[in-house]
């Protein structure tokens, strides 16, 4: 690239801290112009607090966009405001990167997914755990049949929060907007167990609660998904546990092998066992030095976006996909309102969908 990729974000909460730490780790490939936000005190603080100088802001989208001509724009908003941001952003020339989930609709995300692939843009999904160190060779050596059949999987996240949490905006916790723990903290967990398991899922089953928190939607879900390769994959999402020990774990069980991964209080864990128990984390930590070097494995290990915005700006001078890509998004959208409607029908259901299914139609279940 002759000169850096210009970025636009569009909403400026929690999430978009994380955004211009790895915009500004990749100085001379991205340089943010653009801050939006509704509320405009919310965009001046967020620039304030990061320091940088030459960013505009502004409170309507459209005018952003139409202004800045970004060649990426970073969609941060709640939930069921991305169909519509994502698509008016592409529609006027800009690639994504669009934080999960795509949308709130197995139809919205399909159609997101399609005006990618119609317009030619690059859609990068905020599936950290994709980007994380490690986990993109143990996919690729997994893929290789290395260690054999994936026999099964599992995910837990419990990934708490208290009344506060929710009390902090309205859409919270809403199935309009937001959903419950499996839609908005978990979405990005089964993204990436499907993806190491290496085949798509083709059947859900499952259930939903509401235990502590008073949200509309569910604040625990289990699932199990079979998958087209016929492992089961079992799921398990939670934001009635503990807030002060936030944890979210994989383990993929191979013919040969048994990988199980993840972060608890910020911590990471790593466990790598071949057929009889030999370790293998040194192995790959090595080969992610090596790969990568020292400074971006720890670098990205603390805020995996970096990942996400090196991968995009790749794909777009290369004119290749992402990591976690337009198709990603979609799928994950599509597995989780199969999640849905399986506990609202209570009866497993074939995936992907053959109906439209939105977390809306969630509205009145009875836990």
């Amino acid at each position: 690239m002759s000169e850096p990729l210009s970025v636009l974000i569009i909403g400026c909460g929690r999430v978009a801290v994380k955004h211009i730490k790895a915009i500004r780790n990749l100085k001379g490939r991205l340089v943010l112009k653009g801050l939006c936000d509704a509320n405009r005190s919310a965009a001046e603080k967020l620039l304030a607090d990061s320091g940088l100088s030459g960013v505009e802001i502004f409170e309507d989208y459209k005018d952003a966009i139409g202004k800045l001509k970004p060649n990426i724009t970073a969609v941060t908003v709640p939930s069921g405001l991305h169909f519509t941001i994502a698509t008016y952003a592409m529609e006027h020339g800009s690639d994504l990167l669009l934080e999960k989930p795509m949308a709130m609709s197995n139809r919205e995300s399909r159609e997101i997914y399609e005006t990618a692939r119609r317009l030619n843009r690059k859609i990068a999904m905020g599936h950290i755990y994709r980007y994380l160190p490690i986990v993109g060779l143990i996919r690729d050596d997994i893929a290789k049949g290395i260690y054999g059949k994936v026999v099964y999987g599992s995910i837990y996240v419990r990934w708490g929060h208290d009344d506060d949490y929710y009390n902090s905006a309205a859409w919270r916790g809403t199935w309009k907007a937001d959903g419950g723990a499996l839609m908005n903290q978990t979405i990005h967990a089964i993204d990436l167990l499907v993806w190491l398991m290496g085949s798509e899922p083709c059947e859900a089953t499952s259930m939903l609660a509401k235990r502590l928190r008073d949200i509309e939607a569910e604040d625990l879900g289990m699932a199990v998904l079979r998958l087209e390769n016929g492992a089961l994959a079992s799921v398990e999402g939670a934001t009635c546990s503990d807030p002060s020990r936030h944890s979210a774990m994989f383990t993929v069980c191979c013919e040969k092998a048994t990988f199980t991964m993840g972060l608890d209080s910020g911590k990471a864990k790593l466990d790598i066992r071949s057929l009889g128990g030999k370790k293998l984390n040194c192995r790959y930590i090595m080969h992610q030095i090596k790969e990568f070097g020292l400074g971006y494995t720890i670098k990205s290990a603390l805020n995996p976006h970096l990942g996400i915005y090196k991968d995009l700006a790749k794909s777009i001078s290369e004119n290749k996909s992402p990591i976690a890509d337009s198709y990603a998004g979609f799928s994950s959208v599509d597995t989780l309102m199969g999640i849905y409607k399986s506990a609202k029908e209570n009866r497993s259901v074939t995936l992907p969908l053959e109906d439209d299914f939105a977390s809306t139609d969630m509205t009145g279940y009875n836990f």
